[in-house]
């Protein structure tokens, strides 16, 4: 058996017999690693026999077992201690020697470029590549520190980051997001409606990214508040002085059995994906006769009134192509009511009777059958649960969403999965130094950009009073906005705060959000998106400046 040389103080093999220690001895080796735990298989020497062995012939042993595929920090550790302090050249040895081959390479990856290692490995017929992002993590200089790292690039993280620098552009700034494209997702419903185009909701990361912030285009893979440390998929570590966690949430799909493969054909589509909504505009256009079902999950989700959107947009429409007639619609809310401010559902419901849209409260939809175009929803009726099939001509679908899982399983989240916050001043309840807003948060508040535009000034100062020690400064009372689209030209603009309290930003005879009004749709179309861009994602908090602690409304 050949001892496979790593560098010149070690060799690695595989499992040694005893016969293979007295050789090992002869070659002029000095010290022993077993990193093999005892009992892998039948007849394997147990550890304790090979250190006899060893120490007979004068050799110092050192015993580091570890599973396969579970080499950790504590394990690089161990294997860096012996290999500085047992006499060398060293073999050290496993089932096949990989075990060995990895520990050395993560004990060195500290001093050694981890590239150079993968390559003295592959030298001794060993493949670590898979394990160059372990070894990058463990590399001397790759944990980098600035006062603020942003996880999460979009409107809430853009936004955060484009606040704290227009009050001090001194502070470093880092954002974490891999994507390359921003979107305006208030614009998807308009673009299933064809009032906008996708492209008009759609810009290059690099175009909103902030002046002054570091963009690491790369995810996070874990939390580490304990150590004010963000894991990054490529392995570098970063280090904060304060977090901010604004890294969305998750389009579950999957958890509707079946839809996730139907999307984009015979007639199923979702204003929730850019690629989409354009087919949900095609959709209508085709539509003539027939079934049309639109469906809401559960809460939480990304702005609660964008299902109801779509359906009132499709049925107008229809109305205005005069189909309306011949399409049944209805509307499965998996929620006991329309909407979740009681103040705006008269008017809502005005037009499910306008339409003559079947209302289906309680029904959840839980699978899609693409190909014979059939939707399958559970019911709760009187306390009985059960399951009705529909086929359809056209189905909107909205899927369950959750928390991203990186946050669900991290010290941050809450037992919901989200990032657990105080709802006020959006700090973490037990991280002093960590803040979260946007989509992940664990808030009570409707999940939608316009949010996002009031949350982001909160913890904007919030996290530079953090920066000078001091405790957060203003505070968030909630504020959503869902803008209604009733018909084209009209919107029902639902403005409200904690416990549905109504925060209209206009006085009643300018917008009364309780009625749908053009004025409202003005604002949604024309005015809307250029504050998006141009005044949110640069710093400028266009009817949005904080609430400071103890200040009057």
């Amino acid at each position: 058996m050949a001892f496979k040389r790593l560098d010149d103080s070690l060799s690695v093999s595989p499992q040694l017999s005893l016969g293979d220690v007295a050789r090992a001895a002869r070659e002029g080796f000095r010290a022993i690693i077993s990193n093999r735990p005892d009992g892998e298989e039948t007849g394997q020497p147990e550890a304790a026999a090979v250190q006899a062995e060893a120490e007979r012939h004068g050799m110092a042993f050192a015993h580091i077992p570890i599973e396969s595929g579970k080499a950790g920090d504590a394990d690089a550790d161990a294997m860096a201690q012996a290999l500085a302090t047992l006499p060398k050249p060293i073999v050290a040895y496993c089932r096949s020697g990989a075990r060995s081959t990895t520990l050395w390479a993560l004990a060195n990856a500290e001093a050694s470029d981890p590239a150079s290692l993968v390559r003295q490995a592959a030298g001794a017929d060993y493949d670590i590549a898979s394990l160059e992002p372990q070894l990058q993590r463990r590399r001397k200089g790759q944990s980098v520190t600035y006062d603020v790292v942003i996880v999460g690039g979009g409107a809430a993280g853009i936004a955060t980051a484009a606040s704290i620098l227009k009050r001090n552009a001194k502070v470093t700034i880092a954002i974490v997001d891999p994507a390359k494209d921003h979107f305006y997702q208030p614009g998807w419903t308009m673009v299933g409606a064809g009032v906008f185009t996708p492209e008009q909701t759609r810009k290059a990361e690099a175009d909103v990214m902030p002046a002054g912030v570091e963009w690491l285009k790369v995810a996070a893979s874990g939390f580490e508040p304990d150590r004010n440390a963000v894991e990054l998929a490529d392995g570098r570590t970063l280090t904060y002085r304060v977090l901010v966690a604004a890294p969305g949430l998750r389009l579950a799909w999957e958890k509707i059995d079946g839809l996730e493969a139907a999307l984009g054909k015979n007639g199923v589509t979702s204003n929730y994906r850019f690629d989409l909504a354009p087919y949900t505009h095609q959709l209508v256009k085709q539509v003539k006769s027939g079934r049309a079902l639109f469906s809401q999950p559960a809460m939480p989700i990304k702005c609660a009134g964008a299902p109801q959107k779509a359906m009132y947009l499709s049925c107008d429409i229809w109305r205005e192509a005069g189909a309306l007639p011949q399409i049944d619609v209805e509307f499965h809310n998996a929620g006991a009511v329309l909407f979740g401010v009681a103040t705006y559902v008269p008017a809502l419901m005005d037009y499910i009777a306008k339409y003559g849209i079947d209302l289906q409260l309680d029904s959840n939809l839980i699978a899609v059958d693409g190909d014979r175009r059939i939707a399958t929803f559970e019911r709760k009726r009187d306390g009985e649960i059960t399951r009705i099939e529909r086929e359809f001509d056209m189905l909107h679908a909205v899927p369950p969403q959750v928390s991203l899982d990186v946050v669900a399983k991290s010290p941050l989240a809450a037992a919901s999965g989200f990032i657990e916050v105080d709802e006020a001043t959006l700090r973490h309840k037990r991280y002093e130094n960590v803040f979260g807003l946007g989509d992940g948060a664990g808030t009570s508040n409707a999940k939608t950009a316009a949010a996002a535009r009031k949350q982001a000034p909160v913890v904007a100062v919030n996290v530079l009073a953090a920066l000078d020690g001091k405790p957060p400064v203003a505070d968030y009372d909630g504020y959503g906005s869902c803008p209604l689209t009733v018909e084209r030209g009209k919107i029902v603009l639902a403005e409200f705060g904690y416990g549905g309290k109504l925060l209209p930003s206009f006085p009643a005879w300018l917008i009364d959000g309780t009625k749908p009004t053009k004025a409202a749709w003005f604002l949604k179309e024309r005015m809307l998106p250029p504050i998006y861009w141009n005044a949110m994602l640069k710093g400028h908090e266009l009817m949005a400046k904080p609430h400071r602690i103890g200040a009057s409304a």
